[in-house]
């Protein structure tokens, strides 16, 4: 069982940039995991944004973000990041990170990851 825990969300002009965390609660680790970052606006389904392999290092993106959001993990803290510059209004949503057993081949599956944090609210004013 992992526990996620995200931070980092809040309202943020046309432009300007945000950084989310997802933290492994109770001292558990990411190792052998990918973390995943999607995200959902209102009335659309959950997208893929970006995804991270905690034991290679390996990264992808979606093609909506690729040049402006950038992951990227801390093994000290056990915690991935995303990093948002460049933020732009169709960026608003909420974000969730997650935790699977997967391949990066298939991070953009929303299916392969057993557990989700809670999400947090990203708002980008024009």
């Amino acid at each position: 069982q992992v526990h996620l825990v995200e931070s980092g969300g809040g309202l943020v002009q046309t432009g300007g940039s945000l950084r989310l965390s997802c933290a492994a609660a109770s001292g558990r680790t990411f190792s052998d995991y990918t973390i995943g970052w999607f995200r959902q606006a209102p009335g659309k389904e959950r997208e893929f944004v970006a995804a991270i392999n905690w034991n290679i290092g390996g990264r992808t993106y979606a093609n909506s973000v690729k040049g402006r959001f950038t992951v990227s993990k801390d093994n000290a803290k056990n915690t991935v990041y995303l990093q948002m510059n460049s933020l732009k209004t169709e960026d608003t949503a909420v974000y969730y990170c997650a935790a699977g057993s997967l391949y990066l081949y298939s991070a953009s599956d929303e299916r392969k990851y057993g557990y989700w944090g809670q999400g947090t609210q990203v708002t980008v004013s024009s």
